[in-house]
């Protein structure tokens, strides 16, 4: 904890108010930094993009990680590797995973269209144009959901039977059990996988964005992360992507922080 997390962000706290450059002595320059950031014009397109791939990627993570963990949390044939399948991409290298998106994703020969044509749908240039370049690296992220598709297997599974043998017996079907019974037991731990989802989905982005899109096209996918590595090791300014790294943590805290006060209003961490 102290050399992988403290010590790095003590370095990124002190540096956010120098001129460091990566090269150079770094000297203080007080709040010039600070001044260059409510200037930068291109700093508020890249946090509308993380916001929007936040709000996109998010949701649909969680609905996946959620549905799935349901549907294979009975003991039934084959399970056990149904399982295995959905926890796989997890353990695989975010390069891996964007190569095979950049090859699913291609317009002549990517899988992706040749599916869509084959239905007659439209065939779109996924990573040329701003919200297929959004939606491609969203799909991607939907397939590394094992962590929480584990979660939520294992807390479906602490649910005890009874409860659904005392709702059949009054009549409830499959979605009456899961609105009464299911989500209610489950409302704690779907509020924190979607903190962590939140934090993971706005901070760990570099990697689908930077290889499918480099930030493209027109700084669609320019993420907060894409736009600190561009400030620190394009244009060398070391100093900068200091403090844009701590505007990065500050969005994270006041997102978790609505988060949680919404779940509380709705009482969603006392079921």
């Amino acid at each position: 904890m102290v050399l992988l997390v403290l010590v790095p962000a003590g370095l990124t706290f002190a540096y956010a108010f120098t001129n460091a450059t990566g090269l150079n002595e770094p000297s203080f320059t007080g709040l010039a930094n600070v001044s260059r950031m409510q200037a930068d014009p291109f700093l508020p397109a890249s946090i509308r993009a993380s916001l929007i791939h936040v709000g996109l990627a998010v949701p649909l993570r969680l609905l996946v990680a959620v549905t799935l963990g349901l549907l294979l949390a009975g003991q039934r044939r084959g399970a056990r590797w149904y399982r295995v399948a959905v926890y796989v991409p997890t353990v695989m290298p975010d390069m891996a995973m964007a190569l095979l998106a950049l090859w699913a994703f291609n317009p002549l020969y990517g899988p992706v269209n040749q599916v869509l044509g084959a239905f007659g749908l439209p065939e779109p240039v996924w990573l040329a144009t701003p919200w297929g370049a959004r939606w491609a690296v969203v799909v991607m992220l939907l397939f590394p959901i094992g962590e929480a598709f584990v979660v939520v297997l294992a807390m479906r599974r602490r649910i005890p039977p009874s409860l659904y043998d005392a709702a059949a017996l009054e009549g409830y079907g499959p979605f009456g059990q899961l609105r009464r019974i299911t989500l209610p037991l489950l409302a704690p731990v779907l509020v924190l996988l979607a903190v962590r989802d939140v934090i993971l989905t706005l901070q760990v982005n570099f990697v689908p964005a930077y290889l499918l899109t480099d930030g493209g096209p027109g700084n669609a996918t320019r993420y907060l992360p894409v736009y600190i590595y561009d400030q620190a090791f394009e244009f060398s300014g070391f100093g900068y992507a200091a403090l844009l790294t701590i505007a990065l943590m500050a969005l994270s805290t006041v997102l978790v922080g609505v988060m949680v006060l919404l779940a509380r209003r709705w009482q969603l961490l006392r079921r």
